[in-house]
């Protein structure tokens, strides 16, 4: 059966000669795999791979028979929203590539989440269109996500009270527990002004929070390009 819906790419695997397979996160049907025929291929005459780049915003014409189906197909496709500075921005695109990797690891429902779809389409749009004052968003990024994902962070004391009963081995200081607080209560853009050092510092607590509540997430490799960019 065909359905409309809205979708945010996340990434994708080579298949056979010149096939891929798509992760999509949807607003209809939560995190899916797609496969896409011929989209690698030399003869093609649109440069389709582009439109699966990480966090591409997608307008999608689907086919799902049913829930026990692993891989579906796409009859439609398109960017709802060209970006205009996200893949040609080293560091927005460096940001875009850990929001990727820790949504890939953190979404699992394959059913609609209308909230959490629309929460992830703004950061996006957010992060496409921002002038400055981007640099801490993935830190925002993930204090706002654990709400949708339904391990919420109240405020930084709850927050400081989880990690040290999990034995986390650093010791904060005021000027981080601050800055800490700001981003937690503040919107994307909030001028939050931090060293390299303590924009690491914070982000390492925030991952260890999430690696309470998520036994899979693991290593993130992408945080090695990450902590390059950002000074």
């Amino acid at each position: 059966m065909l359905y409309k819906t809205r979708g945010i790419a996340l990434s994708y695997i080579r298949y056979r000669e010149s096939s891929i397979i798509a992760k999509i996160y949807t607003e209809l049907f939560g995190i899916q795999s797609y496969i896409i025929n011929g989209v690698r291929s030399s003869s093609s005459k649109t440069n389709r791979i582009a439109l699966f780049q990480p966090l591409t915003l997608l307008d999608l014409v689907v086919y799902h028979k049913g829930k026990q189906d692993n891989v579906h197909r796409i009859s439609e496709i398109k960017c709802f929203h060209p970006f205009a500075s996200l893949p040609y921005h080293v560091t927005k695109s460096s940001l875009a590539l850990f929001v990727t990797e820790i949504l890939g690891k953190t979404l699992k429902e394959e059913e609609a989440n209308e909230p959490l779809f629309e929460f992830i389409e703004h950061s996006v749009l957010y992060l496409d269109e921002a002038d400055k004052g981007f640099e801490n968003f993935h830190i925002q990024f993930l204090l706002q996500l654990a709400s949708y994902l339904g391990f919420g962070i109240e405020n930084l004391h709850d927050l400081e009270r989880e990690i040290k009963s999990h034995h986390f081995p650093q010791i904060a200081d005021k000027t981080e527990l601050d800055a800490t607080e700001k981003l937690l209560q503040g919107g994307y853009g909030t001028l939050v002004t931090l060293d390299r050092t303590r924009r690491i510092s914070i982000l390492e607590k925030i991952l260890f929070f999430y690696k309470i509540h998520i036994d899979q997430l693991g290593e993130i490799r992408s945080l090695e390009v990450l902590s390059e960019v950002l000074r």
